[in-house]
């Protein structure tokens, strides 16, 4: 388990692709139950608050609450999440606002024209990098929807590498991490930033595919 930042308040995590935040099946470990452990075994308090959760296959930053006052204040908060995607094709905009309104259903979201069936979706994206076969993107959500960009990607024409529920894709894992994230401390009210590393092999495609 990647610890990122921990005091006696908060603790953010590097997921890993894979590992559930949380899960339902008993033979499999999910990151919950990994800080729960880990917790007890520092002598502190068992609590754990999930603020942002991702998808099992999304590797990225995680932040949680060791109390149930913190995470009741992190999640009435404002925190800023950026992404980096790699995409197929090359989009027409190198930087845009994309707007939809999505509907969730069982265990995928789905653009509707119907607004009031539907939540809207925003996000912002910039290009960083793209050739004739990718595109790889900067991406802030504006909303958190059932996955959101997953969808909203799939929807402009550009779904992400390694996506098998949102695209027809061979490459695996799904190219996505959640590699920034800008809070506001809920007790200090210090503004703190954090950033991770992709251990994401597929990201190195576009390089490959620029030579």
């Amino acid at each position: 388990m990647n610890i990122i930042y921990e005091d006696k308040d908060i603790i953010l995590v590097h997921k890993k692709s894979g590992l559930a935040v949380e899960t339902r099946k008993l033979t499999e470990t999910d990151l919950n139950t990994m800080v729960l452990n880990y917790l007890k075994e520092k002598n502190e308090k068992p609590f754990v608050g999930i603020v942002n959760r991702l998808d099992q296959p999304v590797e990225g930053i995680v932040l949680m609450g060791k109390n149930s006052k913190v995470t009741g204040i992190l999640n009435n908060s404002k925190i800023i999440k950026k992404y980096k995607a790699l995409v197929h094709g090359q989009t027409k905009l190198n930087k845009d606002s994309v707007q939809d309104y999505l509907i969730k259903d069982k265990n995928i979201s789905r653009v509707t024209l119907d607004k009031k069936k539907g939540k809207l979706a925003e996000l912002e994206y910039k290009v960083l990098n793209k050739n004739d076969k990718f595109s790889l993107l900067d991406i802030e959500l504006k909303t958190g929807r059932f996955h959101q960009i997953r969808c909203q990607l799939q929807n402009m024409g550009h779904p992400i590498v390694g996506d098998k529920k949102y695209g027809k894709d061979t490459y695996n894992p799904i190219a996505l991490c959640a590699y920034y994230m800008e809070i506001c401390h809920p007790i200090s009210k210090e503004i703190l930033k954090f950033t991770v590393e992709s251990e994401n092999k597929l990201f190195e495609l576009l390089k490959a595919n620029n030579k």
